[in-house]
């Protein structure tokens, strides 16, 4: 069993240090394709291809249904956990130890 409570510092990391794209490809095995310079991905939420990321905020977006995914979203949806369990999702395979 994980944590309950996390440092707002700790998250931070989370959100910032975990890689959305390698999270989004390589982690959560979405389906994804390379288009105009940026990684799209099938939203997990109303399963279109009109999303993208963002390497300078670490953010994925969906432009269809106008949602921002930040690491901890991105696991929240995909797995359909709530938020401390993709928390200690994200800390038990990604975070450096």
């Amino acid at each position: 069993m994980g944590r309950k409570h996390f440092s707002p510092s700790y998250l931070y990391r989370l959100r910032n240090e975990v890689n959305i794209n390698r999270l989004i490809r390589d982690e959560l095995d979405l389906e994804c394709k390379k288009s105009e310079g940026y990684l799209r991905f099938l939203c997990p939420q109303c399963s279109e291809f009109n999303t993208a990321t963002n390497r300078e905020t670490n953010l994925a977006r969906c432009f269809r249904c106008r949602v921002n995914f930040n690491p901890i979203d991105m696991v929240m949806a995909v797995k359909q956990i709530g938020f401390i369990e993709a928390v200690n999702y994200l800390k038990d395979h990604l975070m450096e130890r």
